[in-house]
């Protein structure tokens, strides 16, 4: 008699048990531990800003490039997925190639918004604002370095060909932390552009 229970059993009339991966479950642990520090972050944003004492300037044109980039390579690595899904092997190894590339030009371009926030006097020490600034937007790219480790495990075991409809599991944990970096991101460029 079998007795395990794998993705949903009825255990009665309204008993059913649900079960997930125990490496998406991890995943998810590990993004709600992410929304907890930045939900913190920016809260102390918000009441420090009101406190006073606060510089106000306006974000550089870079941040807003690198949002975009970052959106490019979400849409990169969903056509990566949907490749994989089908075995299209090698639209997976070109997607997950541009999504590498296009997180790389993400930190270059994070690099020159910080150089353009130094050109405005903007530092890490002096003013409250710039430090939250600094820390916010590094404490992200540092997040994304992880999401870009993961994209170039990927793509090794794609061109391994290791990535493919029947071994989707992290694949779609790639997918989906990298989907949530980027709307961690947007989320935290509207937030800091509306309350610079």
């Amino acid at each position: 008699m079998d007795t395990t229970i794998n993705k949903e059993q009825d255990l009665g009339p309204s008993i059913k048990i649900l079960s997930m991966h125990p490496l998406k479950f991890a995943l998810w642990l590990f993004i709600v531990t992410i929304v907890m520090i930045f939900a913190a972050l920016t809260s102390a944003y918000i009441v420090r800003q009101s406190e006073g004492n606060w510089l106000i300037f306006d974000l550089p044109t870079e941040f807003l490039i690198n949002t975009i980039i970052l959106v490019a390579s979400s849409v990169t690595m969903h056509l990566a997925y949907m490749a994989a899904k089908k075995d299209n092997f090698k639209q997976l190894k070109l997607f997950m190639i541009v999504t590498a590339a296009l997180s790389i030009a993400f930190f270059i371009g994070q690099f020159e918004a910080w150089g353009a926030l130094v050109d405005r006097d903007v530092y890490f020490v002096g003013n409250p604002s710039g430090s939250f600034l600094y820390v916010i937007s590094g404490l992200h790219a540092f997040h994304l370095i992880s999401g870009l480790i993961f994209i170039l495990i990927m793509l090794f075991s794609a061109f391994k060909l290791k990535v493919h409809s029947k071994n989707m599991v992290k694949m779609e944990m790639c997918t989906t932390y990298w989907h949530f970096l980027d709307g961690l991101w947007v989320y935290l460029y509207i937030f800091l552009l509306l309350n610079h």
